[in-house]
């Protein structure tokens, strides 16, 4: 396993250099630069500001002092806000982190569940409905579905109990926490129900569950203690991706519901062409992600033992 890891690491930190090089030219490619919105400012004063961020170098130096100061941990100083760009992501990031994870757990919990449920009643009711909400969620956008819950379980249960129960925008008490979290999970959630159901059906119908049957093991049991374990691994394959979908995705539901994450200053940054914050949070996320997929590959050979991490030839 020590192999397969160190050799991960190395496709890690490669696909980190290239995600700074492409993140870095697109930012420089981008037409206009951070000092123009400001019409007032003299250009003595844009010529020392360019001296302050280095912008006046060549553009080959300021990323070789750029790559250079990422791996020393240094991400540079916002143009917008005047501050070190780790200081603001350490500020931000645990809010974004946090519902990050609550909506992952509500991801994996509700897909798994509808999905077996799905698969055990084929054909029935609750086939359908699960089904249902996965078409739903995977057709309708985090947006719409946060707006959508705004409005009717925020304002107009509100409205109905006369007191705030769900509170529309922010992130201050557990309640406001729950329609942000939901919003953000019901694509992934819809995802992963639809891959379990597959995965399930394909599990009832193996030998091993016939074998199970025959031994005279209760269906509880056999579902899920054979069924459901060996169901999950595609499941386990896919929580990289999934896990980049719900982060990504928290830029936009962080908008909607006016949480301060990480999102507030990505958004910013962008409208302001803040270069050493749009590259800083990218970069951040790209190695939060490469780590996560890290993570998912290892826990899949130990979850899985037919998987082989030493010596195994790729």
């Amino acid at each position: 396993m020590l192999k397969y890891i160190i050799k991960r690491v190395c496709y890690a930190l490669l696909t980190l250099l290239l995600l700074i090089a492409i993140t870095f030219l697109m930012m420089h490619a981008a037409p206009g630069d951070p000092f123009a919105r400001d019409k007032a400012m003299t250009p003595e004063t844009k010529a020392a500001l360019y001296a302050r961020y280095g912008l006046d170098k060549p553009l080959w130096m300021q990323f070789l002092v750029y790559v250079g100061n990422v791996f020393k941990g240094d991400l540079g100083t916002s143009t917008k806000y005047g501050r070190e760009v780790t200081t603001i992501i350490g500020e931000s990031f645990p809010i974004s982190f946090e519902l990050g994870i609550r909506s992952l757990i509500i991801s994996i919990l509700g897909g798994v569940l509808l999905g077996t449920v799905a698969a055990i009643r084929r054909g029935k009711a609750a086939d359908t409905v699960a089904m249902t909400v996965a078409v739903i969620g995977v057709s309708v956008p985090s947006f719409i579905v946060a707006a959508l819950l705004q409005y009717f379980l925020a304002l107009q249960v509100n409205l109905k109990l006369g007191h705030v129960f769900f509170p529309i925008t922010g992130w201050k008490g557990e309640m406001a926490k729950i329609l942000p979290a939901f919003a953000l999970a019901l694509s992934s959630m819809a995802t992963i129900s639809r891959l379990m159901r597959t995965s399930m059906l394909d599990a009832l119908n193996s030998d091993y569950i016939k074998t199970a049957k025959a031994k005279g093991l209760s269906e509880k049991r056999i579902i899920w203690k054979h069924a459901v374990r060996n169901a999950i691994m595609p499941v386990i394959t896919v929580l990289g991706p999934i896990t980049a979908s719900i982060l990504t995705g928290a830029f936009v539901v962080e908008q909607v519901f006016n949480i301060p994450g990480m999102g507030k200053f990505f958004v910013t940054s962008i409208k302001e062409l803040d270069y050493m914050m749009i590259s800083g949070t990218t970069i951040f996320y790209g190695a939060f992600l490469i780590i996560m997929t890290l993570l998912v590959d290892v826990a899949y050979g130990i979850v899985d033992p037919r998987v082989k991490l030493t010596d195994s030839k790729e």
